[in-house]
């Protein structure tokens, strides 16, 4: 593949809700331009984009790839985005990288929610997008009915540029707007230009009028020429629609059938002669408000947006040069982590398949391999000039699993194959909880996760278990005790003795442990009370019994008994520890439960059953707060055993609609009927053990 002048050069994502055909169009585009010999199936596992083993296994897409082909002296790169909100983190760092996102829309479903999620976030990014009506060949496929719904989400700016010609099966071309003319395809995808049946010319004209009124209203002299003349050149519509793309102010509508290779060329003529350049987009800002220009002579700055496990080459950094130019002879500057790293060349990927290249210029997408230091998100600059571009930041996981080895010994490679796998995902996150001594792992829903614990027993050689969570409890004394600590023996030679007497009471939430020495008289030598209080920490910490700390207490030392001899830091540590135990028994233990607070964001009509579901959690609501789009935040404060699966929960029961976050409240008691089962759960497992 030759090397391309950044105006020449389209950098596109293709989006939509998972079974669009994302997939297939990117095939699509990929054979009509010769970049590949044959139409692979997303059915028979052997697309150029899908080539993960997870992929073929799902039939769906988990990753972004690249696929860039050249049509009209352009080269466009093609990023195929998944659709399923699990891999929500892959399609925005594509998004984040590209100047034109294709929204493709099923003429069947018709406008789905992820393809909603994706347009609230190109509106975020203010990213240029075009819509790609697919599957008009199959049954009770409407473009009509499509393009209603589209309107009625997006408004006026979403403007036909081609027509459906025929419905159905009978579907076999599309008519142009602009030109008026029809094209229909035979089996093999070429199309043959004729005259537009006479059924369809008022709809077309209805179409064309609508078109030209949005255009002419772009520009003051276009609008006053259409005003005079009632007609605008087909120059005069290219650039306006180009005006209108770049503004992100038009979103032209182009219809198709991917799999039938119907629409395709137009859609990729659409692309090239309207679609946004490099050029058309602001300079890229750093984080400290510096600017970059599209420029080759520019000095370099690039940001790496994904990264992947090649089995031949090892780590791949496919990256988006925003100015200069990046060479395969040169070594380049990490501005992120402010190291060296050597550069082995430059390439781009087709799919899973290389093409070496000698430079990689501004605006367009490349790769690099064997990066020592590099991971998704950081900035590749001129060391001369560096400059930090803003970080890919990831969506933050939901759905905490559990997990250990299936084989004793392999936890180190567990380690390492999840290290491996995160700098590759960055929505993933690794915790390590002490206090529950799980290894919890983190994802965006079952799906997400699912796909991380089956690459890790295939690219990684480690098999794991999912192991039913545990939530970290705390627990707190029901009331007041007086209670006594005495840790006494003699086994010859010097024994330890240690006596000590506390008076211990609950304290309010989040007031934490007060310790304070009442001792007069000598009855403990100064030096050995720190040993008292390091004792009772100690037996907190172990849940004085419970197996759940201890937190908000007050604990006063009053009296106790030492030995000249026997007596020593040991003894009354232990006799501390013993002295809460014996306050535990007294006094009695009621287990606290996190407290997360909530906020969820669905659609005003499923605010009712989102009620409904948080109360029967246990739930406390807190408001309700409108938004715009006829959507609704519920706030609440919900105990987090109730809702560690949640992000799988609102997944149903709003049917992908309602997305939430959360973050820690506080503690609080539980009631007393389920703390008892949790605290039976948890003698019964200290027993097991």
């Amino acid at each position: 593949m030759k090397t391309y002048p950044t105006e020449n050069i389209r950098n596109i994502v293709l989006v939509g809700h998972g079974g669009a055909g994302k997939t297939s169009l990117a095939e699509a585009l990929l054979f009509r331009t010769g970049a590949s010999t044959r139409m692979g199936k997303v059915t028979e596992g052997n697309t150029v984009t899908d080539f993960d083993d997870e992929e073929h296994r799902r039939g769906i897409s988990v990753s972004t790839a690249l696929a860039p082909v050249e049509w009209n002296d352009h080269k466009v790169n093609v990023l195929d985005a998944p659709g399923y909100a699990d891999f929500i983190g892959e399609l925005r760092s594509a998004m984040r990288v590209a100047d034109l996102a294709v929204f493709v829309v099923s003429g069947v479903e018709g406008l789905e929610v992820q393809t909603q999620v994706a347009w609230n976030y190109a509106e975020e990014l203010e990213l240029p997008r075009i819509i790609f009506v697919n599957k008009l060949d199959r049954e009770n496929s409407s473009f009509r009915r499509t393009l209603e719904q589209m309107r009625d989400a997006w408004g006026l700016g979403v403007a036909p540029l081609s027509l459906p010609l025929g419905r159905e099966h009978d579907f076999r071309g599309v008519i142009s707007v602009i030109d008026e003319r029809a094209y229909e395809y035979d089996e093999a995808g070429k199309p043959s230009e004729q005259d537009v049946p006479a059924d369809r010319q008022e709809r077309l004209n209805e179409v064309r009028t609508n078109l030209f009124d949005s255009v002419a209203e772009t520009e003051d002299a276009l609008l006053e020429r259409y005003l005079e003349t009632g007609e605008l050149s087909r120059d005069e519509i290219i650039r306006a629609l180009h005006d209108g793309l770049s503004s992100a102010s038009m979103f032209p509508v182009m219809v198709g059938a991917a799999t039938k290779l119907i629409g395709v060329d137009r859609m990729l003529d659409a692309i090239v002669s309207a679609g946004p350049s490099p050029l058309d987009r602001r300079p890229v800002e750093s984080e400290d408000g510096k600017t970059r220009e599209a420029k080759p002579d520019a000095p370099m700055s690039a940001l790496v947006f994904k990264t992947l496990s090649d089995p031949y080459v090892g780590r791949v950094s496919i990256f988006r040069a925003f100015s200069g130019t990046v060479r395969g002879d040169h070594s380049v500057y990490n501005a992120s982590k402010k190291t060296d790293e050597r550069v082995a060349g430059v390439f781009t990927m087709r799919g899973k398949n290389h093409e070496e290249l000698t430079e990689i210029r501004a605006g367009d997408i490349g790769a690099m391999a064997k990066l020592t230091h590099t991971v998704t998100g950081d900035t590749l600059a001129d060391k001369n000039d560096p400059i930090v571009l803003p970080g890919i930041e990831p969506p933050e996981p939901l759905l905490p699993k559990a997990i250990q080895v299936k084989t004793k010994g392999d936890e180190d490679k567990l380690m390492i194959g999840l290290q491996k796998i995160i700098e590759e995902d960055p929505s993933l996150r690794l915790e390590r909880n002490d206090e529950t001594h799980q290894t919890i792992l983190w994802g965006m829903g079952d799906a997400h996760l699912d796909v991380v614990i089956h690459r890790l027993k295939d690219k990684h050689h480690v098999e794991v278990e999912e192991v039913p969570y545990k939530v970290a409890y705390r627990s707190t004394l029901r009331g007041s005790a007086d209670a006594l600590g005495r840790h006494v023996k003699q086994s010859g030679g010097h024994g330890q003795y240690g006596i000590c007497n506390i008076r211990v009471e609950p304290l309010a939430r989040g007031e934490g442990f007060v310790f304070e020495d009442k001792i007069f008289g000598g009855s403990i030598p100064n030096q050995l009370i720190p040993s008292v209080e390091k004792g009772v920490r100690a037996a907190m910490e172990q849940g004085g019994g419970t197996g759940f700390p201890m937190i908000d207490l007050k604990v006063e030392l009053y009296d106790g008994k030492y030995h000249s001899v026997d007596s020593s830091d040991f003894a009354f540590q232990m006799a501390g520890s013993l002295a809460l135990k014996d306050a535990v028994e007294k006094a009695g233990v009621t287990v606290l439960e996190p407290i997360w607070e909530v906020e969820v964001l669905v659609p005003e009509g499923f605010t009712g059953d989102i009620m409904g579901d948080l109360q029967k959690r246990r739930g406390i609501p807190e408001g309700i707060d409108t938004v715009g789009g006829a959507r609704q935040i519920v706030k609440a404060k919900v105990p987090f055993a109730e809702i560690t699966s949640y992000a799988t929960d609102l997944r149903s029961i709003t049917g992908g609609q309602g997305t939430f976050s959360w973050s820690f409240s506080h503690y609080q008691e539980m009631p007393h009927d389920q703390a008892q089962k949790v605290l039976d759960a948890a003698k019964k497992e200290e027993a097991k053990a």
